[in-house]
C-alpha cells in the first residue's frame, strides 16, 4: 500500500466539512481524540461476540464488515473505502456484544475514534452531534436502498449496480468478496462478468 499523499487531518478535515462548518481550533480538538492505526491484509478490526467501543475512518484501503453463518457461508454487508465509516454500529450503540465482524480487505489505514469519545465531542461541539446524525441517517438511507435492490433486482442488475457506483471495488476487492456482497456464489459472479 502506497502511503497517503494527503494529511489524515486533511482527509477528515474535507470529508467533515461537506457536512458542518468547525473552526480550525474545534476541527484540531475533534481531530485529537483520533487514533491513527495501521491494519494488515486480512487483520481482524472487530471480532464476533467481541464488546465494541470505536468506530474506524477509512484513510485509504478497504475494510468489509460480514457474518458468517452457521454453514459457514459469509455474507458482506459493507465494504468501507477512503472516508467511509464502520463498525459493528447495534453493538456500538446498543451495548452488545458484536453481531458482525470488520476486517482489513487489503492493508488499511485508518483514524480510531472512541465510543466515549464521540459522545463527549457531541455533547462539547454541537455541530459534531449534527455531524454525526446526519452520517447515520446517510448510512441508514443507504442499506434501506440495498435491500430494496435486493428484493427488486436480479442478480445481473444488482451487480450492475454495483460496478456503476463503486468501480473501485473491482480494483482492489477480490471477486469471492463481491460475489459474498451480490449474495451469489463466485460461478454465478464470473458468469456476470465474462
Amino acid at each position: 500500500m502506497t502511503s497517503i499523499q494527503t494529511a489524515p487531518q486533511e482527509i477528515l478535515k474535507t470529508h467533515v466539512s461537506k457536512t458542518i462548518s468547525l473552526s480550525d481550533q474545534e476541527f484540531n480538538y475533534f481531530y485529537s481524540h483520533f487514533k491513527p492505526i495501521l491494519f494488515k491484509k486480512g487483520e481482524m478490526l472487530i471480532g464476533e461476540g467481541e464488546d465494541v467501543d470505536r468506530e474506524y475512518f477509512v484513510l485509504e484501503g478497504c475494510l468489509k464488515t460480514y457474518f458468517v453463518n452457521e454453514d459457514l457461508k459469509m455474507f458482506i454487508l459493507q465494504f468501507a473505502l477512503s472516508t467511509w465509516w464502520a463498525s459493528d454500529y447495534g453493538a456500538l450503540y446498543g451495548g452488545q456484544k458484536a453481531t458482525f465482524s470488520v476486517d482489513s480487505v487489503i492493508d488499511t489505514q485508518v483514524l480510531c475514534l472512541a465510543s466515549e469519545d464521540r459522545e463527549r465531542l457531541c455533547k462539547e461541539i454541537h455541530q459534531l452531534e449534527y455531524f454525526f446524525r446526519w452520517r447515520s441517517n446517510r448510512g441508514y438511507v443507504a442499506q434501506q436502498k440495498r435491500l430494496l435492490s435486493f428484493m427488486n433486482n436480479d442478480t445481473k442488475a444488482r451487480y450492475e449496480e454495483l460496478l456503476n457506483m463503486y468501480p473501485q471495488l473491482y480494483n482492489i476487492v477480490p471477486k469471492q468478496l463481491i460475489a459474498a456482497y451480490l449474495g451469489v456464489s463466485r460461478e454465478t459472479l464470473s458468469r456476470l462478468n465474462p
